[in-house]
């Protein structure tokens, strides 16, 4: 139940009834009360309309009159700037249409804030005057456009980046052109254009909305600058930020000041001192630009995020805000709402993932190529932002929560790393990010389904996301977005000219089980150019993408239009894009190995094929038979085979995809005009599996193949990896222990320098019928003179770790690690988290026996030496590693 308080008109008032020492009674013996009651002040689902915010005695943000705490869960999104701008006019789409399209997607996720630093090198000279040109002109649409759908907002002002990423600097005009990050702080001339700037900045009248940015009750507050490095001595840092307050001051401004105290943690003293009114962190929690997609449990990277100020008043009594986080180079849609969780138990108030990617450009995901985040392109991944941002309003602030795994069911939330699904099961609504056998809680009283996949309410045959939301009883909008499939890796190198996921217009097969609605329902198109009639049949109907009004029998909608508001949202509403331009695709990853004698199901998801088309696989043990195979189509865009036994003897298998449309074939891969069987048939392109006995070693990592399938590299500075060829021309990865002089950070023999992290999941799963029978772990490789310990790691899907000492001499040599030799221990987080303070090390309890079949992780952690010269590079080269 919610308490109401007094508001603040009525507190003032009465305070002004009396006078001295009765006031400043009045005043502490109220606050306390308000101290007290604040638990049960719980945050706002809908951010109030012109309230401001104001920091109360305990250091916590709340809205003026209702005194409910904030708890605000967005984006950020750059069109306006930089390459994003540039990146819309390259393929011919005008930044207001980006922003309206994408602000109404950002509406339907729930999306309640919004953060971006200001490209100050766009809008301002080497002066500081800010310069009304394009830039500053979008941006002031972006934000009457947020206004609209009650987006609230934080403006970071100062960014001191160049324009250019991921391509060059270009035309750049202000003071952060010259003045770099490093020196900013500290160089007169660019202190004093800082000021000018700022100042220019509050005092900057949004043309469409007419409001000052320092007067507009939707700009809640401001970060002074993003991410700024700075050094000793800290009294350089305590004049600056006072100066930078002062000039925001200066202007009339009186709404709180944050300021970023993760960046610079050697004068984190300097910050806490400040006159800011509160503190900004950020969380890349798998690091970043990995150069492909990390798989594996991600989940103990986000068990918690400890603060290591928490213990310091200066940091208790001011409220602490995430500018940026993102999980990097993972699609698993369930690290935000895990995220949101371990926000909230640290206190937060504020997050905004770091970046929401433009729909125009969403196709290639150029703009950051280690995020990827877009309703119609990443659908798993935006409902579980829409579902995190439910965790963040309704997980009380400094709520302790137990660690993984006891923290996956929380509230009314479920997460499931092996399902890839996010879910949100309350009274009235039901949200999951993959198909789910979970039965809404209480079906009649739902309000509001969003999903991909099927459940007990919506079983779909697409791979879009769908909005359910009740109008009336018995009426109900439908949101149904297109098919979206991965063509290639979206974290690889990006281009424009080369997309990473697919988008199709089809009809697919819908079947609802919705209260009030009824098994034989009209379905009415209700958005612009859809003029689609037609009635379910037992609860299925085919449909196309786009918005519909759902009607039970007796029902009618003629007081409905397409204007007809619900929430922030027009009934009509409708964005998205167009289908991608290109002909029919296959897209398969064939396995490492296939096991002989045995069945195996090749699948394969094939895009832009009609449902009367017919697609068939054509198997070949090499230079030996050859099978055509019919596949099955489980639904419009996925397609198997089962190759027989019989053509699986020890050898090579080959095989081919063939989709026959109008009595014409192309065969993939590579698109080829014709079948694999014509006797003309010329192209060499093809896929292949080894198919290999039960004793056959399983390759976990091959320096020679699977460089582009692992992550590698030093741990805070202390280390490095390279590929180097050995003695017999083989190629090995090299882990380098970094000379002691040029170490980033002390390092102890606990902490390991250098590491191999490789994911083999899939590989195993190939072998699943021999599995158990795997005895050990056979490593091929050498460790030079000097180089520090080496231990090997396993962990399993559910985060469980098993750890092994491994011994290897200056010569390439076969080693051998029986499985019984791995014990119960903790895996190191990898790719290293950022900022640096956060958790190096997870252990989750299990077996005390390394279950194999479990396993889907290897790590290989180098430590340092005992004794280092500066001179030094010590390694560890790996050739292969394999379980046998």
């Amino acid at each position: 139940m919610h308490h109401s308080a007094p508001s603040s008109f009525l507190f003032s008032r009465y305070l002004s009834s009396v006078s001295g020492l009765a006031s400043k009674r009045v005043y502490f013996l109220l606050s306390a009360f308000l101290l007290l009651l604040a638990p049960h002040l719980r945050a706002q689902e809908v951010p109030p309309t012109g309230k401001n915010v104001y920091v109360d005695p305990a250091g916590v943000l709340r809205w003026e009159g209702s005194r409910q705490e904030v708890a605000l869960f967005g984006v950020n999104y750059t069109t306006p700037f930089a390459y994003s701008y540039r990146a819309h006019k390259k393929v011919g789409v005008k930044p207001e249409l980006a922003i309206d399209q994408d602000v109404y997607h950002l509406a339907r996720l729930g999306v309640n804030a919004f953060r971006v630093h200001v490209w100050d090198v766009e809008i301002t000279d080497t002066l500081g005057n800010l310069l009304a040109n394009e830039h500053l002109r979008l941006l002031d649409y972006l934000i009457q456009r947020l206004k609209e759908r009650r987006i609230k907002i934080i403006l970071t002002p100062i960014a001191y980046w160049g324009n250019g990423y991921p391509e060059p600097d270009t035309a750049m005009t202000g003071f952060s052109s010259i003045y770099p990050k490093g020196k900013a702080y500290n160089t007169p001339r660019a202190i004093k254009a800082q000021e000018n700037y700022l100042g220019q900045f509050l005092n900057h009248r949004n043309q469409y909305t007419g409001q000052l940015n320092r007067e507009d009750p939707d700009i809640i507050a401001y970060e002074v600058c993003n991410e700024p490095h700075y050094r000793q001595p800290e009294a350089e840092v305590t004049a600056f930020v006072q100066r930078m307050v002062q000039a925001m001051r200066a202007t009339g401004y009186r709404k709180p000041i944050f300021y970023n105290i993760a960046e610079s943690p050697a004068v984190s003293n300097a910050i806490l001192s400040s006159p800011v009114d509160g503190f900004t962190f950020q969380w890349y929690p798998s690091g970043l630009v990995n150069g492909h997609t990390l798989r594996g449990n991600p989940l103990p990277f986000v068990d918690q995020y400890p603060i290591p100020y928490q213990q310091d008043a200066r940091f208790r009594k001011k409220p602490h805000l995430v500018y940026e986080f993102e999980s990097g180079d993972i699609l698993n849609p369930v690290m935000y709402p895990a995220m949101a969780r371990s926000f909230r138990a640290a206190g937060f108030q504020w997050a905004t993932q770091f970046a929401y990617d433009p729909m125009a450009l969403a196709y290639a995901n150029t703009e950051y190529q280690t995020h990827y985040l877009n309703l119609a392109y990443t659908p798993a991944k935006a409902i579980s932002l829409l579902i995190a941002g439910k965790v963040f309003r309704q997980v009380q602030r400094s709520q302790p929560l137990p660690s993984y795994p006891a923290d996956t069911a929380f509230t009314g939330f479920r997460l499931s790393y092996r399902n890839g699904l996010s879910e949100l099961n309350s009274p009235e609504e039901f949200y999951y990010t993959s198909t789910t056998t979970t039965a809404p809680r209480k079906p009649a009283a739902l309000r509001h389904v969003v999903g991909t996949g099927s459940s007990p309410v919506a079983t779909y045959g697409g791979t879009g996301a769908y909005f359910l939301d009740r109008v009336a009883a018995g009426v109900w909008r439908l949101e149904l977005m297109p098919d979206a499939n991965l063509v290639r890796d979206p974290f690889a190198t990006t281009s424009l000219r080369q997309p990473v996921t697919r988008i199709d217009w089809n009809t697919q097969p819908l079947r609802l089980t919705l209260p009030g609605l009824g098994s034989n329902y009209t379905v009415r198109g209700i958005n612009e150019g859809n003029s689609f009639q037609g009635v379910a049949s037992n609860g299925a109907i085919g449909l196309t993408p786009g918005v519909y009004l759902l009607t039970a029998p007796g029902k009618t909608t003629t007081v409905y239009s397409a204007q007809t508001k619900l929430g922030n949202i027009a009934l009509g509403e409708y964005v998205a894009p167009a289908p991608s331009a290109q002909p029919a695709q296959v897209v398969h990853a064939p396995q490492v190995q296939i096991m002989a004698g045995r069945p195996v199901t090749i699948s394969a998801t094939v895009l832009g094929a009609s449902a009367t088309d017919s697609v068939h696989l054509i198997a070949q043990h090499f230079y030996g038979q050859t099978r055509r195979l019919p596949m099955r189509r489980a639904t419009l865009t996925t397609a198997e085979a089962v190759v027989p036994a019989d053509l699986l003897y020890p050898g090579l298998l080959r095989y081919w995809v063939v989709v026959q449309h109008n009595g014409h074939n192309t065969t993939f891969p590579g698109s080829f005009a014709g079948s694999p069987r014509d006797w003309d048939y010329a192209p060499k392109e093809h896929w292949e599996a080894p198919i290999v006995t039960a004793s056959a070693p399983l390759p976990l990592f091959r320096a020679s193949q699977d460089q582009q399938l692992v992550e590698a590299g030093g741990i805070s500075g202390g280390g490095w990896a390279d590929y180097v060829t050995t003695a017999s021309g083989q190629l090995a990865l090299r882990l380098v222990q970094a000379p002691a002089a040029a170490t980033a950070s002390p390092t102890t023999a606990n902490t390991p320098i250098a590491y191999l992290r490789a994911y083999f999941g899939d590989r195993l799963a190939a072998r699943s019928v021999d599995a158990a029978s795997f005895k050990e772990i056979v490593i091929r490789g050498r460790r030079s003179a000097g180089a520090g310990s080496v231990q090997l790691v396993l962990t399993t899907k559910d985060a469980v770790a098993y750890v092994a000492p491994l011994e290897l001499g200056p010569e390439i040599q076969e080693i051998r690690v029986p499985i019984s030799a791995f014990k119960l221990g903790a895996q190191v987080l990898l790719p290293r988290a950022y900022p640096g303070f956060l958790p190096l090390m997870f252990q989750a309890a299990g077996p005390a026996a390394l279950p194999i079949t479990q396993a889907e992780v290897l790590q290989v952690l180098l430590s340092p030496g005992a004794s280092q010269s500066s001179q030094e590079h010590p390694s560890l080269d790996i050739e292969s590693i394999s379980f046998q």
